[in-house]
């Protein structure tokens, strides 16, 4: 698959991805496939891996759930070669299908789900969505699913709620239940639909014994605005940056490396969204299993490892904050972002944020490299920023870590807006952070 070599090229392939990922499941898939296509080889956590080739690059990547680590060890590299880290995460925040999720009343058939991370609830009404995610079967087979436009949260009419202007108040568990049908639950099954979703295999509903699906947007993706600079489309956080770290990777492993090139490699999370507590989170093992298996493939020894982590680098790249034109009040007054200025630089007093004056500097050198630009973003006092997996990964590893990513407005909405060239800008740059020993 060719490398996106503009900006237009960047977002029109952003888009085909994050249409191809309506879950974290289907993000690693697509990525793999990409990966593979590109001569990546994947392998198995339960199975030795080989060794690095020394007269030629090593292309490889690892699924865990709904996390996948992908890496270049360049030829020559040794025990205390660094790493040079892009983070991200493939979860977004969405609803997910409950136990016993067929539900319904009054003649219409509901589906039971719980919220999942911080989503802006008002954004998902009227929409046509689906159902997406893995079904595990009762033997431990897993399929993908993807239902297309199945369901949709209706909103009270203003006839039925006059002050709804004034102030709409949704109820997570009353009015977040969204229809996809008439009848009578007690004789539907909505796995019976996952199942039927299923394109890889014929699947018995009786036979599912578990399942992780979320609700998705099905609208595409779409350019829009005066001079077609905007681009609207659901989960930009955080694909928008799992994208961009993918397509850096692919293109990095298809040109020479020059000598005492680092380690690349390019870590997507899961469960970012809910705080990162878990196996394929930032929290949990993955990435450290993953490169304490890669220096052992070199002939690391402990300390040698250790001298690897500390040559080591992160770029946690997770989307951030345009000024809004119509909320100029709720940023800070002296750094106010805007799309298509560049990617930004996040930085946070209490580290919310593991920017350091260290990681500005080299986030300055190398989008001075890359020939781009960047911004600053800082919270306003009173409005407390979120959190990434940078500070995560930096406690766990001790590896230095620098928070960026690409601004947008609409952050947790159902359909997010960036600019069309800020992605890209941020794929330049991670092609630079890539080949840089720091």
């Amino acid at each position: 698959m060719p490398t996106p070599s503009t900006a237009v090229e960047h977002i029109q392939d952003l888009g085909a991805y994050v249409s191809a990922s309506p879950s974290s499941f289907h993000a690693v898939h697509e990525a793999a496939r990409r990966l593979e296509a590109a001569g990546f080889t994947g392998l198995e956590e339960l199975q030795a891996w080989p060794e690095p080739q020394a007269a030629a690059a090593s292309k490889f990547y690892v699924i865990r759930d709904g996390a996948l680590i992908a890496w270049v060890v360049p030829s020559g590299a040794g025990p205390t070669t660094g790493f040079n880290i892009l983070g991200a995460h493939t979860d977004s925040p969405s609803f997910k299908l409950k136990p016993k999720p067929t539900t319904g009343k009054f003649g219409w058939l509901q589906a039971g789900v719980e919220v999942y991370g911080g989503p802006l609830l008002n954004s998902w009404l009227d929409r046509e969505l689906q159902l997406a995610g893995r079904l595990v079967m009762r033997d431990g087979r897993q399929h993908l699913t993807a239902t297309g436009p199945l369901l949709r949260f209706p909103q009270l009419a203003i006839h039925l709620d006059r002050a709804v202007n004034e102030g709409l108040a949704l109820d997570k568990q009353q009015h977040m239940n969204p229809v996809f049908g008439l009848g009578d639950p007690a004789g539907e099954d909505l796995l019976g639909l996952l199942a039927d979703r299923v394109s890889d295999a014929a699947v018995d509903p009786a036979q599912i014994g578990g399942y992780d699906v979320v609700i998705a947007d099905t609208q595409a993706p779409a350019v829009f605005g005066a001079r077609g600079e905007f681009f609207a489309s659901g989960r930009l956080d955080n694909l928008s940056a799992t994208h961009a770290g993918l397509t850096a990777l692919i293109a990095h492993a298809a040109t020479p490396l020059p000598n005492g090139a680092p380690i690349a490699v390019l870590a997507a999370f899961d469960h970012e969204e809910i705080g990162s507590a878990s196996r394929s989170g930032a929290c949990g093992p993955l990435l450290e299993d993953v490169l304490v298996r890669i220096s052992d493939g070199l002939g690391a020894s402990a300390s040698q490892r250790r001298q690897a982590f500390a040559a080591s680098f992160c770029v946690s790249a997770d989307a951030g904050h345009a000024v809004h034109p119509n909320y100029p009040e709720r940023h800070d007054p002296a750094n106010r972002p805007v799309l298509n200025g560049g990617p930004l630089l996040k930085i946070n007093a209490n580290q919310r944020y593991a920017t350091d004056a260290a990681g500005a500097a080299l986030w300055a050198r190398l989008c001075t490299d890359a020939g781009i630009p960047y911004q600053e973003f800082v919270s306003n006092n009173v409005m407390p920023c979120g959190s990434t997996i940078g500070p995560l990964t930096a406690t766990r590893l001790g590896i230095r870590t620098v928070d960026v990513g690409v601004p947008l407005l609409s952050m947790h909405s159902a359909r997010e807006l960036c600019g069309v060239q800020d992605p890209h800008w941020l794929a330049t740059v991670t092609r630079t952070f890539f080949r840089t020993a720091v």
